[in-house]
């Protein structure tokens, strides 16, 4: 399974992706209420985010990264702040982020998969 299967299956499952052109086609966007539920997934699972970004209809607002606040990608803090600085300032606001999809989950999502499929 690849990083962009797992994210599907698993955190972007039943969202709505407010990207309708204003970006790459593989950028998903989601609103305040949806990308929530994204980052309580990815915090289930352990995901990395490497930077969130946020947009006001369509248009750049910000972007924040694990950097910024000299935080791992997997530390759910800085995520949690950054996401609610935002939405604070910015009322309406979408969201996408980057994301990494450790190996060895990736890996045990596979062992998974292959184990349903022999049942």
């Amino acid at each position: 399974m690849e990083q962009t299967e797992f994210l599907e299956k698993n955190i972007f499952t039943d969202l709505k992706n407010l990207n309708d052109g204003f970006d790459k086609e593989n950028i998903l966007y989601f609103s305040e209420t949806d990308f929530e539920l994204v980052l309580q997934r990815v915090e289930h699972f352990g995901i990395g985010v490497y930077s969130i970004e946020a947009r006001l209809d369509g248009e750049f607002y910000a972007v924040a990264s694990h950097e910024d606040f000299k935080k791992k990608a997997t530390d759910p803090r800085w995520i949690k702040k950054a996401f609610l600085t935002f939405k604070t300032r910015q009322p309406g606001l979408s969201y996408s982020a980057s994301y990494k999809v450790s190996n060895k989950l990736l890996a045990r999502e596979n062992t998974a998969d292959n184990n349903e499929d022999q049942n």
